[in-house]
């Protein structure tokens, strides 16, 4: 098993070379490679190479690194594989190869001009060429070795090689243990507040964002498991606590259901004002878009054609709030702003209640956190006493408080309940305002876009008739 990754460096090539040439983690350059370039010159023929084509500037070399699962492969097989790889992958380009043996998993560098030295065309690397091409090539020599291959077939559930390596162990991670967390509390969560309270308590502080993000407390950086899982995005997670986390993990019902309100039918409308424009531009911009011959559309219009989606969400936004004019628009936007006000002062008010009971909640969440600790200090394993002192401050605190434990937990499940809610609010009242900012600002633009396009067409129209 190899996990690789490609590195694209604009430092001095010399530098590179002499790092993974290092004769003490090579075996005193035992295992080393040369492929296209001579031991010793490689660094003055690679520069020589760019000069001839006159390609010096931006990335000066690649560096591919495979590490290699411990106790999977021996040095010698793992040079013979990353030689195979850049026979393959790498034809024309001037390539030194070193496998480094000074950790527990042996790992093979690669770095190699980027210019070919035979057709003098750069090197280029995205994701699609890492997929394709260098993982593909590098799990094929794997098999052919009789090596295991990191989750074949699925590049988007790839993983680091930190986190790799762990698991590999059979050592949990921090991912790990977040997710095992969140289903734990979603499993035992009433509702979304409940579950934020639970989490808390497992020693996790939150991130009410775009993205919901936890972190243990004393972590850095927050993660944001919704990025990867949509169960674990604010939406999925709501629906899960309704009682279709089964459903959801078998792959039987998506996360986030969008389900459209129900509306009684309309006889289709007469637009006026922003509408029809909005309904005229779109039309316009289909036609452009259909159009392939004779005229080329302008890149302008180009960008245009791919923001049609965008338009229609805003024609729609519209629509659904009877806007016409230049007044209904500003009527709206005081409206939401007065939402927006409400809704404020609303969170402001749980936040204080919040801030008034903070020493409680605090010392409920160390209380439910700790326990694992102290039972753990209780018989007798040393390195928890930070832990137990905390856990019993906690204790002390609750100890002075004048509302029952049980009741002070039902509030704070209640008032994070309340929390979730005002805040998924302000953020659809600010994105209707952010809708009513694009359309002031996409008006003179569609306006005159149509103008340029009605001259277009008669131009063509002209063209036609002479035909």
């Amino acid at each position: 098993m190899a996990v690789t990754k490609i590195l694209a460096r604009h430092a001095r090539l010399d530098l590179g070379i002499k790092y993974i040439l290092n004769g003490d983690k090579t075996e005193e350059h035992t295992l080393t490679v040369h492929l296209n370039c001579d031991p010793g010159r490689e660094c003055r023929q690679m520069l020589d190479t760019k000069r001839e084509v006159g390609k010096t500037d931006g990335v000066q070399y690649y560096h591919i690194i495979q590490s290699f699962k411990p106790g999977e492969v021996s040095p010698e097989l793992a040079l013979d594989i990353a030689k195979a790889f850049a026979q393959e992958h790498l034809p024309g380009y001037e390539t030194v190869i070193a496998v480094h043996v000074d950790k527990e998993h042996i790992h093979a560098h690669l770095i190699f001009n980027s210019v070919n030295a035979d057709t003098g065309e750069k090197y280029h690397s995205n994701a699609r060429t890492y997929y394709s091409q260098i993982r593909a090539v590098s799990d094929r020599l794997c098999r052919e070795h009789g090596l295991s291959v990191l989750m074949s077939g699925q590049p988007s559930q790839a993983v680091s090689y930190a986190e790799w390596l762990r698991q590999s162990k059979g050592q949990p991670t921090f991912r790990t243990m977040l997710e095992a967390d969140l289903r734990a509390a979603i499993d035992s969560a009433n509702d979304l507040g409940h579950f934020y309270l639970l989490m808390e308590h497992a020693g996790y502080e939150i991130y009410h964002g775009n993205r919901l993000g936890f972190r243990l407390r004393g972590q850095d950086r927050f993660m944001y498991p919704g990025r990867r899982n949509g169960l674990f995005t604010e939406e999925g997670i709501r629906a899960a606590i309704e009682g279709n986390l089964t459903a959801i993990e078998a792959g039987l019902r998506p996360a986030n259901l969008r389900r459209p309100a129900y509306r009684p039918y309309k006889k289709h409308p007469k637009y006026t004002g922003f509408m029809a424009l909005y309904v005229h531009y779109l039309y316009v911009l289909g036609k452009a878009g259909q159009r392939q011959y004779p005229p080329k559309v302008t890149p302008r219009l180009r960008q245009e054609v791919t923001r049609a989606e965008r338009y229609r969400a805003q024609l729609a936004f519209l629509r659904e709030n009877e806007i016409s004019t230049p007044e209904e628009m500003s009527a709206f936007e005081a409206r939401t702003e007065e939402a927006l006000a409400d809704l404020t002062k609303q969170r402001i008010v749980l936040n204080v209640r919040k801030k008034r009971r903070k020493k409680w909640y605090d010392a409920l969440a160390d209380a439910e956190a700790l326990a694992p600790a102290a039972r753990l200090y209780g018989e007798g394993l040393s390195g928890m006493e930070e832990e137990f002192a905390r856990y019993m401050d906690a204790l002390d605190v609750l100890e002075g408080c004048p509302i029952p434990r049980d009741r002070l937990t039902a509030e704070k499940a209640d008032i994070y309940r309340q929390l979730a809610e005002v805040n998924r609010q302000i953020r659809a009242e600010r994105k209707k305002l952010a809708f009513c900012r694009e359309i002031r600002e996409n008006l003179p633009r569609m306006e005159r876009e149509i103008q340029n396009i009605k001259m277009k067409d008669e131009v063509i129209r002209d063209d036609d008739r002479r035909r």
